[in-house]
């Protein structure tokens, strides 16, 4: 560990972060470019003109490419820009993320044989995954800090987004994608304490999030599997309409943080039950 690049305080969280240093950035380094272009796009052509009279009533089902439960059109300012923040583009960087570390919290280390020596030194279970999993979230929060920042300051710069976007409604889109973020952390984490290969967690990152979004997608184009949107965390995380609407979904965020706080909780138990020897 090089006490100049890794700070004293939090070891474990510093040194995760700088492990992944090159690819934080290229992540971060993406997504910025990703929403710029998102917002160049909606600020220099109408999305009605984009997607054609026909399309201005899209299918239900594009509601979840704009992150929309309600009447939040793709053919709109809050439609397009939100699905900038659920483009499958953006899912795949968060659950890069998510993935990555996740599976570097313990998985890693038992499949590579190096649990028991960690474990020999002055730090218990708990702070282990304390830390590790502090790493994930300053990680995820960065990345959503990033799309956000990026669409605040198109909205901030074009009249036409300014005027269909609410005020402050960039930033509550981006507490909305951290909450997603946190939901899916929760359960990659429980899979990462409990399991021997590093694979396994991120095919539970992959799970979690693609399947999730495919679930909420077929809830809204096939009226029998509504009642299905309920189990996916992209109901919960409707950013188009925040965008639209303004106001703070705190129900929607109650779920989506209340998942990963137990989660998080199964992660702690089931690292504390199990031997990390077999």
């Amino acid at each position: 560990m090089n006490p100049g690049t890794v700070s004293r305080r939090l070891p474990l969280v510093w040194l995760a972060l700088h492990r992944r240093r090159r690819m934080l950035l290229s992540l971060l380094l993406g997504m910025v470019v990703f929403e710029t272009l998102i917002v160049v796009i909606a600020g220099t052509v109408a999305p009605g003109d984009l997607f054609g009279a026909a399309r201005r009533n899209p299918p239900g089902a594009f509601k979840a490419f704009s992150g929309s439960n309600g009447d939040i059109s793709i053919a709109s300012y809050p439609g397009l820009l939100g699905a900038g923040l659920t483009h499958p583009f953006w899912i795949a960087l968060q659950l890069t993320v998510i993935g990555s570390l996740g599976a570097a919290a313990v998985a890693a280390d038992v499949e590579s044989g190096t649990i028991e020596l960690l474990m020999t030194r002055p730090v218990s279970r708990r702070r282990l995954l304390a830390e590790r999993a502090g790493a994930m979230i300053a990680a995820s929060v960065l990345l959503n800090a990033a799309a956000t920042l990026t669409i605040a300051l198109g909205v901030a710069f074009s009249p036409k987004l300014r005027a269909a976007v609410p005020e402050g409604a960039v930033f509550t889109a981006g507490l909305l994608g951290c909450a997603l973020a946190f939901c899916l952390t929760g359960p990659v984490l429980a899979v990462s304490a409990l399991s021997r290969r590093r694979a396994y967690v991120v095919g539970a990152a992959v799970v979690f999030g693609a399947v999730g979004f495919a679930l909420n997608f077929v809830a809204l184009a096939w009226a029998p599997a509504r009642p299905l949107r309920y189990l996916s965390p992209f109901h919960y995380y409707a950013p188009g309409d925040v965008l639209g609407h303004g106001g703070v979904p705190w129900a929607a965020l109650g779920v989506l943080i209340g998942v990963g706080l137990l989660g998080l909780l199964a992660a702690f138990r089931l690292l504390e039950r199990r031997d990390l020897a077999i």
